[in-house]
């Protein structure tokens, strides 16, 4: 009996190991493309605006198919959504490593995001459906959150090293081997799984947000270029707007949304959702302005670029565990306002003191206290994002606050890179004098994230919060179009006990 539970628990975790495969390679590939940034602009003559592309592409799509592939592998098979992500995540790198110019590398780097959109939230369902026992699952998740960890403070020293190595494209060649053994690992081990309901497509409510998000991000892009008045830009902020309104009326009228309005009543899961925007607008910024600067304008090779990332990647992967305790035994209100400072603390010093050649202890304490910020962020954002909500309604909150991270990223290199563009369009990035204004305007746009993470951290997390949360998750408990029962009616056993058969 002893050895066919550890067996069963050997397979579990063998299991886990392979989902972490996934999360790895597209973790790593995010975090060191960063570092290649200088050597892809001068290999395939890229302005600035075609390196914001080069990231977004990315994100932009993976943002946009988040939700749908969730609910696709709910309704088709994890296992099998989770295969077709790799394979089109290796037949990308692939791609992206071939491509001869500017303009193929962003198309496949879109084609990387489609498959990279089946993998993290399609692992998150295998992991859950794997670990049943709290604890175990709990555990399970805890190695997660500690690969992501690892990937941050790897990324950017593998990037490096692989740069200086092979090239750029080096950083496509190595998730190949990994995924396809990822692939041949997911056929052998991970056993087949679908939801007893899966949620039905919603084409509609998917078309309107890959519209808003791509018109916002592409006239922000181009605005340095073109102009804020003229009428590509002009059109792209007309776009933006009409989807937006149109996304939350179109939804309301659906029995299953692909994101429901009602969410929204709850204060914690609304903030949680600004505050992932916030957050991770600050760390794609970041990650775009320090990788630009220290090769472009201090001369620093890759890996010399990916070292001097260290300390914040370090101080990630020490305080996102601290963040998850702090969260347990205190709520997510001390790790928000936290991270709300350290990002501050951050934005302000290395704004006031920007220059070509800052001193690096100056720098690294910068970088230090943005990895202690952003370290403290990312539990407390999941936390608030599911407080209070029905146990079958969990999953799609937490996939809210993962498509949150994607748009906030886009948005942070998006705003970012278009005041780097403006300043230095004249000169180019290494005019030191026009770099060193967009420098420390851009580091002044990471201190508002900052406080704007500080805000809501305040706002969002006290009892009149909690509160909004109850009342949501009471409205998530019925359809989104059946009338309210009567208050004599006792709610059905299933909605009383959270949705229990969804976790299944």
């Amino acid at each position: 009996m002893g050895t066919g539970a550890g067996a069963l628990t050997r397979r579990r975790y063998l299991v886990l190991a392979i989902c972490c495969m996934s999360l790895l390679i597209v973790s790593v590939d995010t975090t060191a493309l960063n570092v290649a940034l200088p050597d892809i602009r001068a290999d395939l003559h890229a302005s600035v605006s075609g390196l914001q592309w080069v990231v977004d592409a990315y994100t932009l799509v993976l943002a946009g198919l988040l939700m749908l592939a969730g609910s696709t592998a709910d309704r088709l098979g994890r296992r099998r959504v989770f295969r077709w992500g790799l394979a089109l995540f290796v037949l990308g790198s692939l791609l992206c490593s071939l491509a001869p110019g500017l303009g193929w590398l962003v198309a496949a780097r879109a084609l990387q995001a489609v498959g990279g959109s089946m993998l993290n939230p399609v692992a998150m369902s295998i992991i859950t459906n794997t670990f049943t026992e709290p604890r175990e699952r709990a555990r399970a998740i805890g190695v997660w959150g500690g690969v992501v960890g690892i990937s941050m403070a790897a990324g950017p020293l593998l990037g490096g090293l692989l740069v200086q190595a092979s090239g750029w494209q080096a950083i496509f060649w190595v998730n190949v081997p990994v995924g396809l053994a990822a692939m041949v690992l997911t056929t052998r081990y991970i056993p087949e799984s679908r939801a007893p309901r899966a949620r039905r497509a919603d084409p509609g409510g998917q078309a309107l947000m890959v519209v808003l998000l791509a018109a916002l991000t592409f006239g922000i892009i181009e605005s340095p270029h073109r102009g804020l008045l003229s009428p590509l830009v002009s059109g792209c902020a007309v776009v933006a707007l009409l989807a937006l309104v149109a996304l939350p009326l179109y939804e309301a009228r659906r029995s299953e949304p692909l994101i429901d309005p009602r969410f929204f009543r709850s204060v914690p899961f609304a903030g949680a959702t600004a505050t992932a925007v916030c957050a991770f607008a600050a760390l794609g910024g970041f990650l775009f302005l320090t990788s630009l600067y220290l090769q472009e304008v201090r001369g620093m090779s890759a890996l010399h670029a990916g070292l001097c990332m260290l300390p914040m990647a370090v101080m990630t992967l020490l305080f996102a565990p601290l963040s998850g305790r702090m969260v347990g035994n205190r709520g997510p209100r001390l790790p928000l306002l936290a991270a709300g400072a350290g990002l501050v603390a951050c934005g302000v010093l290395l704004a006031r003191t920007a220059s070509a050649d800052l001193p690096l202890g100056v720098l690294f304490t910068g970088f230090v206290l943005f990895g202690v910020g952003f370290g403290l962020v990312n539990a407390p954002i999941t936390n608030a994002a599911v407080s209070g909500m029905p146990r079958a309604q969990a999953g799609v909150a937490a996939a809210v606050a993962s498509t949150s991270r994607q748009v906030g990223s886009s948005l942070g290199v998006a705003v970012i890179g278009a005041v780097m563009a403006g300043a230095t369009a004249g000169g180019g990035l290494r005019d030191a004098a026009g770099f060193q204004d967009a420098q420390r305007t851009a580091w002044w746009i990471i201190m508002g994230c900052g406080v704007a993470v500080f805000v809501l951290g305040a706002a969002t997390t006290g009892r009149w919060a909690r509160g909004t949360a109850r009342r949501a998750a009471h409205l998530l408990e019925e359809p989104a179009d059946a009338p309210p029962a009567p208050a004599s009616r006792p709610a059905p056993h299933s909605a009383r006990t959270g949705g229990k058969g969804t976790a299944q």
